[in-house]
Parts: C-alpha cells; structure tokens; sequence
C-alpha cells in the first residue's frame, strides 16, 4: 500500500493538469468485476512520465468510468537504465522472466534470436501486458519498453557503443559482483546485460562478442544455470550492489 491506495493503474494518456479522467473499457472491467471498486473508492494512476496520482472514482457505468484526478503523490524520477536482451525460452518461463525483470528494474526488454535458440516465436502483446501488469504491481513509475523479436546479428550492429553490454558466459569471465564494483560508479551508468538460450552461446557467437569493446564476460558461479535464472541473476545482483553504492553515497 503507497499512501494509503491499494490500487495503481497505468494509463496511456497524460494527467499533468487533468481534472476528470475516464478510464478504457477494459479497465473499467478490471475496475468494477476483479477489484470490486465503485464510487469514491481511490486508485493511483500512473503514466510512465507525469509521476503518480491519487483519483477517487466519481462515475461508473456499464463500460465507462470517470475518475477526478486529486493530487500527485510522487513526482517522476530518473530510474537506472538497464537493459535485458535474452535469447526466449517457453512460454510459461518467458512470462515470468518478464514479470520479474520488471520488478528488478529493467528499462528495456530485447527478445533475440541466437545460433542455439529453440523457440522461434513468442507473444510480444502478452509481454507487453506482463510489464504493464508487474509495474502496476510493484510500485514503479515507469513501463519498460519491449522491443520485437531481433536476431543475434543486427543485436550486436544495432548495440549503442557508450552502452556496457554484460555477457553472462557460462565458459568463463569475471565474477559478476567482481565487474560491477571494479568501478564505484558503475552501475549509474548505461548498462545491458545479455543472456544466452539454454546450451548457451555458440562458439562464432562468443568470437564476435569477444572483439566488441564495449562487452565484458561474467560468470556466474560454478553450476549451470537455466536462462531465465541467469536473467533474474544478473539482474539481482546488479540491484543488489546499486543499492549499496547509493547508500555509500548518500
């Protein structure tokens, strides 16, 4: 609970100077039918950008609902970017990656096709929806973007140079937690982490990511992951030692 709301919704349309807000009819379903609200309960909207705000709901009808926009509670903030670019696995274990991704912070989901990678198809919709879903959920004020499914070549031509991409290989690299602190300020910086399919990468693959400049192999540990461990992982981690870092500062 965030200042009291139980209830945040995203919104696709801005708040900053709206007095009155009408909802969409699929959130009015969710609004009415799975959250049970109706007159003058309150929810938290949130766009993305214009910070979050406190509603309370002043008109409910059969697919419509108008709510009056109260105050902001929370301004928008600069959050760390980080990417996530992964190799997909089944659909079960893609959903959850995704969601949990979202909660660690991510900025960027980027699904990538690779020499060893088995699925070939995934639900970008239904990805977006998860994002929507674990953000709503975990009290962030941003919506990570999805990109479209890319292949493994034009992910390495279309890689910003003045972006660190982490590359965990399960053939040997740096201790993970080891790379990050090397430099104090490093994970305030832009950073993508890259995560293999199961079998890992193929060798051709880890030759090319060898002569990038701006990527840096890490290991993981001794055992052998699964992908969506290893993106969860990684993810943990580097929150792990952002948080310290912001506290040393601080």
């Amino acid at each position: 609970m965030k200042n009291g709301i139980e209830t945040r919704l995203y919104v696709n349309s801005s708040l900053n100077g709206v007095e009155i807000f009408s909802l969409k009819q699929k959130q009015v379903h969710y609004l009415k039918n799975v959250l049970r609200l109706g007159l003058g309960d309150e929810v938290a909207l949130f766009n993305g950008y214009d910070g979050e705000w406190r509603a309370k709901i002043i008109k409910v009808a059969r697919q419509s609902a108008d709510l009056c926009i109260v105050e902001q509670t929370r301004e928008q903030s600069d959050e760390p970017d980080v990417w996530l670019a992964f190799a997909p696995i089944k659909r079960n274990r893609i959903n959850f990656t995704v969601q949990k991704a979202t909660e660690l912070g991510v900025m960027l989901l980027w699904p990538v096709i690779t020499h060893r990678t088995i699925v070939n198809r995934i639900n970008i919709k239904r990805m977006r929806s998860n994002v929507i879903e674990a953000s709503e959920q975990s009290n962030r004020l941003t919506i990570p973007k999805v990109c479209e499914l890319d292949n493994f070549n034009n992910l390495i031509d279309s890689w910003p140079i003045d972006r660190a991409m982490i590359v965990a290989n399960e053939t040997g690299g740096t201790p993970i937690a080891e790379m990050i602190s090397m430099d104090v300020d490093f994970s305030m910086k832009k950073v993508g982490f890259l995560i293999g399919p199961e079998g890992g990468f193929a060798k051709l693959e880890l030759e090319l990511l060898s002569k990038l400049p701006f990527a840096k192999h890490v290991s993981l540990g001794k055992r052998l992951l699964c992908a969506d461990t290893s993106a969860l992982a990684v993810l943990a981690i580097w929150q792990a030692l952002l948080f310290c870092s912001l506290n040393r500062h601080n």
